[in-house]
């Protein structure tokens, strides 16, 4: 599975309530999965998490609650190079931009902060005076646990 960080417990229960949305149990479980998992999680591995929190919650629920997390800007939504066919992964959206790194034999995707993309980050504002929202940069290759197997990507 996809590796990310994690964002302390009950951060995104907060975010929905200060903007009125109401809280269900099976909404916090799935809040829950999100924020606890420590990798990007797809819409079937939500479901199955959550459920072991509140067996209630069902697939209408989940999927409602991504798009509700989506439209008021609490998460990205990632294809990951889709390395895993279709599936989409879901990340709490960062306080700072980054890459993520995504292995093409073994599947692995780690996550990496650039100093670099902060910059290119600042002259896009400065140059274009554009008003950046969401930057979503994924780099398909090979981990080094793959180079040293000797694979090519």
């Amino acid at each position: 599975m996809p590796e990310r960080a994690t964002v302390p417990e009950g951060h995104l229960e907060a975010q929905l309530l200060a903007k009125g949305v109401r809280m269900t149990r099976q909404r916090k479980a799935i809040l829950r999965v999100i924020e606890t998992s420590g990798e990007h999680v797809d819409a079937v591995t939500l479901l199955e998490r959550a459920r072991k929190l509140d067996r209630k919650v069902d697939r209408v629920t989940v999927y409602r609650t991504l798009g509700m997390l989506k439209k008021h800007g609490l998460v990205d939504e990632l294809d990951l190079m889709h390395l895993h066919g279709g599936q989409h992964y879901y990340e709490v959206k960062p306080g700072r931009h980054h890459l993520h790194l995504a292995c093409r034999k073994c599947g692995r995707v780690e996550e990496l902060h650039s100093e670099l993309l902060d910059r290119l980050e600042g002259q896009i504002k400065r140059e274009k005076r554009f008003q950046i929202a969401d930057i979503r940069v994924e780099v398909g290759g090979l981990c080094a646990r793959c180079q040293s197997d000797g694979a090519k990507p």
